[in-house]
């Protein structure tokens, strides 16, 4: 090998291996920037804004949720087209219960889940028809993760759209809405509300997982600047 033909060799070399450590860092940083974005979410999801605004202004079907808009206080106008069980929740004070959660038809193409009340309470409003319009006021949730129930006819295992995707046609949005109230034309519908659940500052297990592939990304990185030097250790 030629000195020339040897020196374009080492240097491809040497630009491969910063190349490959740079994307290893790269993927350590993003890492790290998504356990900054998640920690900042948090922060946002433990507050709740009491200031009402519509829920297609911060938010939109077939989307995740963006941070800013958890908890938020939204308005939004629909028909019921159904209504299910949503077995063993529990509400700010701890009371395990069952509730009542419909699907509101948003406008013609869209839907979101609606948790109406008490599930022992859902004969209370019997004049309720699905041509009906009802105005709803609510805190605007994430979805649940962590079954409650088995899904059946009539019954869904947690709060969450993607159990009734099967069921409808239409454009989920994501979360659900805990109504404090509900109205028609003729007037405000009484019942009792559930709270919303006890709002916690826990840092959950994803952040600490961001942080894991920071350090794994960060030390292959270490580990493919490091290799060249120690094959010339080795080498006789």
């Amino acid at each position: 090998m030629t000195p020339a033909s040897n020196f374009f060799t080492k240097a491809f070399q040497a630009v491969a291996v910063l190349l490959i450590a740079a994307i290893f860092v790269g993927l350590g940083i993003w890492q790290l920037q998504r356990a900054a974005e998640l920690k900042e979410s948090l922060k946002v999801a433990t507050t709740i804004d009491t200031n009402i605004v519509s829920l297609e202004s911060v938010t939109a079907p077939r989307e995740s949720i963006p941070a800013t808009a958890l908890n938020k206080t939204v308005s939004v106008s629909g028909y019921y087209i159904a209504n299910f069980r949503a077995p063993n929740q529990v509400d700010g004070n701890g009371v395990v219960s069952d509730w009542e959660v419909a699907l509101l038809q948003v406008g013609t193409q869209s839907a979101i889940l609606v948790v109406r009340g008490l599930w022992s309470e859902r004969l209370l409003n019997p004049d309720i028809q699905q041509s009906m319009i009802i105005d709803i006021e609510g805190l605007l949730v994430a979805s649940q993760y962590e079954e409650r129930a088995e899904n059946s006819a009539g019954v869904i295992s947690r709060l969450d759209s993607a159990v009734v995707t099967s069921l409808t046609d239409l454009d989920l949005y994501d979360g659900y809405v805990l109504a404090s109230s509900e109205a028609t034309r003729t007037g405000t519908l009484d019942r009792t509300r559930v709270t919303p659940e006890k709002l916690t500052s826990r840092i959950p297990g994803f952040y600490w997982q961001h942080l894991s592939y920071v350090a794994i990304w960060w030390l292959l990185a270490g580990v493919v600047l490091f290799l060249p030097f120690y094959r010339r250790r080795v080498t006789p």
